[in-house]
């Protein structure tokens, strides 16, 4: 068990120093076929306190981005204060932020702080991110403020 936890970190670390950085072109939202969150509801964490995907009937166009909600009440209330609700760092994982790399997320790999939204690779890493979480947010927040989306 310990070896693959070594094996798995250092797997996760390449996959960090290797993934490129965003550049000016890029969407500054992480998406899947155009999808927020693999489409699930970027509301529904605060509200539901878990992962509620969405429902193609409730969408809403947020840079570049279509955001999928569970009902018209999440979506308007998203709508109506995107930065609210969207997830930190562009919906990209919040460790690999952390080391000013890009990475997908998995939307059950979640955590609200602060009235905050971050999002992670893989349950397994979201654990990885959460024994210094404060650390991360702080080193991720740099790294996410330096990148340029103009």
């Amino acid at each position: 068990m310990r070896k693959s936890h070594i094996v798995f970190s250092a797997l996760f670390a390449l996959i960090v120093i290797l993934s490129p950085t965003l550049s000016l072109a890029e969407p500054q939202i992480f998406s899947r076929a155009g999808k927020a969150i693999a489409g699930y509801d970027p509301v529904a964490y605060f509200t539901d306190k878990m992962p509620v995907a969405g429902k193609a009937s409730f969408t809403y166009k947020w840079r570049k981005a279509d955001w999928y909600f569970s009902s018209a009440v999440n979506r308007d209330l998203f709508s109506a204060n995107p930065e609210k609700y969207a997830p930190q760092y562009g919906g990209y994982c919040a460790y690999a932020m952390a080391y000013n790399a890009n990475a997908s997320i998995n939307p059950a790999a979640w955590n609200v702080v602060n009235d905050k939204l971050y999002l992670n690779y893989s349950t397994y890493v979201k654990g990885q991110w959460q024994g210094q979480q404060s650390s991360y947010i702080s080193k991720a927040d740099e790294n996410w403020k330096i990148r340029s989306f103009d």
